[in-house]
């Protein structure tokens, strides 16, 4: 077999330094915008008042959410508002923003705008904003926007007549991406109604669908240009500041950058979806599994985003690459008043694997088993079936687990 070296075609700018990303690009006229952010978690917005900031010098144009022509977006529920205007579902939503003639004014100006706003109840845990009483998110809907269910056997009888049973919750957190390079665009609307926008957004076709609908454009007068990215990893998978940075270019005729703080990052963009999990587990005494029961609850956020693509892969993947006759999946998706969850890798895989790993880790010290000895003794095999019924071929888990354990001396005693 020959072995070529491969060279990567942004290698060498990588290396000198030489990359150009978003906030190195800049075009004549330039202004530079700032979005304000709410800062309280549920509210009615009362008013708005901009006149402070519109009088400064070097402020060229104020945008507020009741501008925008179409005001919501998502990638499944359009729940999202570009800026909020009637109400506020999270901190980090955006309220109003300002271009200006630099980033120190833009960001002096936004300070200057008041919002008077009515505070309402808000609901943090998601496990108390499933109860019937808990504050509506999205009211009058209610917290949970989505639920699947996955069943196959009798878990309950086999439960029942199984020779142990292991019971515990486990729960992950929200994790923010963290990329070295954080959200950033810049748009440029011509004189002929079409806007180009440069931008760090992953899915651009997903992307550009979403901006023309909110700036209610026809899709060939929305133009996406897709710079070098400084990291993604799911976080830049959807709009964020996109639409507001072309309608202040629209106002003012000239481009208009934004580029996201690092407090904005964690505020006002998309984290990994934390989970609750609930699971239940019936095993004979040689360690085979007889049943499982799993209950997920994932907590979206102020909006739903990915989320139903997330559960349903957490729901597909809860019972992990073992063998189960019987089985009971209920997951749910659930609002709170907390920033927004979306994609990031894995898609709800790495959650509940933690969860189902760590009780196999639990059950076998109970029964006094080699933890890898109990993977192999349930583990799926050539024709196993998913517990969506998904006939498995090429499945190679108990080789390279053996080939695995052998390679890093599994069975050899350690001091």
């Amino acid at each position: 077999m020959e072995v070529r070296r491969a060279t990567r075609p942004d290698g060498r700018l990588h290396g000198l330094g030489q990359t150009r990303y978003i906030d190195d690009l800049a075009f004549p006229g330039m202004l530079y915008a700032k979005i304000k952010r709410a800062g309280i978690a549920a509210a009615r917005i009362r008013s708005i008042d901009t006149r402070a900031a519109e009088a400064m010098p070097g402020v060229l144009a104020v945008l507020t959410g009741r501008e925008i022509p179409v005001n919501s977006f998502g990638p499944s529920l359009q729940d999202q508002p570009v800026l909020a205007d009637e109400r506020v579902f999270h901190a980090g939503d955006g309220v109003a923003a300002v271009a200006a003639l630099t980033e120190q004014i833009a960001a002096e100006a936004i300070e200057k705008i008041v919002v008077d706003y009515e505070p309402l109840p808000a609901v943090f845990d998601p496990l108390e904003a499933m109860r019937e009483d808990a504050p509506k998110v999205h009211a009058p809907a209610s917290n949970i926007y989505e639920t699947k269910v996955i069943r196959k056997g009798d878990a309950d009888a086999a439960l029942a007549g199984a020779d142990h049973v292991f019971e515990r919750q486990y729960r992950t957190q929200m994790v923010e991406h963290a990329p070295l390079e954080p959200h950033a665009a810049i748009a440029v609307w011509d004189p002929n109604g079409r806007v180009t926008i440069h931008t760090t957004l992953g899915r651009i076709t997903l992307g550009r669908a979403d901006i023309s609908r909110t700036l209610k454009l026809p899709l060939n007068r929305v133009r996406i240009v897709a710079t070098i990215v400084g990291g993604n990893f799911g976080g830049k998978n959807e709009i964020t500041q996109e639409p507001v940075l072309a309608l202040l270019s629209k106002k003012t005729g000239r481009p208009v950058k934004g580029v996201f703080t690092r407090g904005e990052e964690f505020a006002s963009t998309t984290t990994r979806h934390p989970f609750v999990m609930d699971y239940r587990t019936g095993v004979s005494k040689d360690g085979r599994i007889v049943a499982r029961k799993v209950r997920l609850v994932l907590d979206g956020g102020a909006y739903c985003s990915w989320s139903e693509t997330t559960l349903g892969k957490a729901c597909i993947l809860s019972t992990g690459p073992y063998r189960i006759d019987n089985l009971l999946v209920e997951a749910h998706a659930v609002y709170t008043n907390k920033t927004m969850t979306g994609a990031m890798r894995g898609f709800g895989a790495p959650q509940v694997c933690f969860a189902y790993e760590s009780q196999m880790d639990e059950i076998a010290a109970t029964l006094r088993m080699d933890p890898l000895e109990i993977r192999l003794v349930n583990a799926f095999e050539e024709g196993t079936a998913s517990p969506t019924g998904q006939v498995l071929h090429s499945v190679v888990l108990k080789d390279s687990l053996l080939r695995a354990a052998q390679r890093f001396g599994w069975k050899e005693p350690r001091s």
